[in-house]
């Protein structure tokens, strides 16, 4: 690499601007092909962490001291003079690494330094007013807009912490994230956390509904440039270019990964010592082959780590779903599971073959994210490799538009025993019972010949049935499985008409172990 150039690459990430960057093009394309060159090059150069040495009397804040230091909303960026507006988020606690902030505005580019007085400092964060926090530096930032009221602007897109972004729609409120790349997660030698150092975003027009972000990210493994391009309404799409470069051979390389949290539900098979019948930000992995199949994977709470893939080529799309929206089955009135949003990431170009790999981690608490989903290629990054992935990234609530089979409302499992049955069978004896709607599936008279087919990996299953219920809407599966000693049974069901589907495919993994 040419020294000017790696000179460069060394000073950016170490939160400085050299003077070869002071006047970019401030065109959207051209200011995009310069972050892509940064990342190229930061990628032929060995990694280096950010200094992450914020003043002193930032270090060892805890939690009640941050969260004790709010934005002022008459700072906000662009406030009266857009749609959009952008907050900051302070640096400290968790956040030691500041990013770098850089405006786009009216043709020109310019670096927006830390401002103390965009800040209060109340209640236990008080002290720091008399501090010199000078080069603190911003942990993040949230962009607000009219989505739900026109006399209101909502927060409903943050960028805080690694490569975590977290978005959501109209009535929605926060749950699962996404990230902007996962690297090696679920692996014996660990998980790596690439992060976004720094951000261009461009002022949008006065009536604009969409915002352009720029972003540089690094890791040790590799660096990438990030193109987001969002677009509001009743749900929020954000259009992704990632463009990445490897420093070194990337084993298991995770594109368009979503985070969420599952503590217990109605698949559980074991009751939660809990007031709430389901704790989840998310209920399953939904997913839609090239060939067109859907799949609704339950997500589980598991004993140990549990790792699931479903192999594809160029799937249409998958995402994390949080389909059970009546507060009833939640009973929860600070958290409002209901109004959690599922997203739904969709490839803009030939992903190529590969799997969605899910990974269940065992949890206690619902603080703790545990459920992680992403695309990985069949082929790893080698070192010195590039490749460019283009992906949307949407929220919805429980169904997906383009979906017209029925769906899974809810799945439920339990012994398998006969009541009051003299000699029970063994407890690993299973019942399943899963139920469908939605579709033509819920027009049909109960007279139809509606029935299930089933496929297992290994073990037994028995008296396969289906019934309309009683709602006239709703149709149920049902069987009886015995797993073959310890193995796990990986079960897929849909329901047919004659010779047509009904229903989305139904997948689950039974572990025997599960039971406590």
């Amino acid at each position: 690499m040419h020294p000017i150039r790696w000179l460069a690459a060394s000073l950016l990430i170490a939160g400085i601007t050299p003077a070869i960057w002071a006047a970019p093009d401030p065109d959207l394309p051209g200011v995009f092909e310069q972050v892509t060159e940064r990342a190229r090059q930061l990628a032929s150069s060995p990694f280096e962490a950010p200094d992450g040495d914020l003043p002193e009397a930032l270090r060892d804040i805890d939690y009640d001291v941050y969260r004790s230091i709010r934005f002022r909303p008459e700072a906000a960026l662009w406030r009266d003079e857009a749609l959009f507006s952008v907050q900051l988020f302070h640096s400290g606690f968790l956040f030691e690494r500041p990013i770098r902030l850089h405006l786009v505005e009216k043709g020109e580019q310019h670096h927006l330094p830390f401002q103390s007085s965009f800040f209060r400092y109340d209640d236990a964060a008080a002290p720091l007013k008399e501090e010199d926090l000078s080069g603190a530096g911003y942990a993040g930032f949230r962009l607000h807009y009219p989505l739900n009221r026109e006399d209101y602007h909502d927060e409903f897109l943050v960028f805080q912490g690694a490569s975590y972004l977290r978005l959501l729609g109209r009535d929605q409120g926060y749950g699962l994230s996404a990230r902007g790349l996962a690297i090696d997660t679920a692996s014996p030698d660990g998980e790596e956390f690439p992060a976004f150092r720094a951000f261009w975003l461009f002022q949008p027009g006065p009536a604009a509904t969409r915002i352009d972000i720029l972003a540089l990210l690094d890791s040790p493994s590799l660096a990438g440039a990030y193109h987001f391009r969002v677009h509001t309404g009743e749900q929020v799409d954000v259009e992704i270019e990632a463009r990445l470069f490897a420093r070194h051979d990337v084993e298991k390389l995770g594109i368009a990964p979503l985070t969420s949290m599952y503590l217990h539900g109605d698949v559980s098979p074991y009751p939660a010592d809990d007031f709430r019948p389901q704790v989840h930000d998310s209920q399953g992995l939904l997913m839609q082959t090239h060939a067109g199949e859907w799949i609704w994977r339950p997500l589980n709470n598991p004993r140990e780590l549990r790792i699931t893939r479903l192999q594809d080529e160029s799937p249409a799309g998958f995402g994390l779903a949080q389909r059970d929206r009546d507060f009833d089955s939640y009973l929860d009135m600070e958290s409002r599971y209901e109004r959690r949003p599922s997203h739904w990431v969709t490839p803009l170009d030939d992903w190529g073959p590969g799997n969605v790999e899910l990974v269940e981690i065992p949890s206690d608490s619902e603080t703790n994210d545990n459920i992680v989903v992403y695309w990985v290629p069949e082929q790893p990054l080698q070192a010195d490799e590039s490749r460019t992935y283009r992906y949307r990234l949407s929220t919805f609530e429980a169904h997906r538009p383009e979906q017209t089979l029925a769906s899974v409302v809810r799945t439920r499992q339990g012994w398998g025993a006969v009541p009051g049955q003299s000699d029970p069978p063994p407890r690993s004896l299973r019942q399943f019972v899963i139920d469908f709607r939605g579709g033509e599936l819920s027009s049909l008279d109960v007279s139809h010949p509606v029935e299930a087919e089933l496929e297992v990996s290994s073990g037994e299953t028995r008296e396969l049935r289906v019934q309309r219920l009683p709602d006239g809407d709703t149709w149920r599966a049902s069987f009886r499985a015995q797993p073959e000693g310890a193995n796990p049974m990986d079960m897929r069901l849909h329901l047919m008409l004659r010779d047509t589907p009904m229903s989305e495919t139904w997948n689950y993994v039974w572990n025997p172990d599960e039971l406590r």
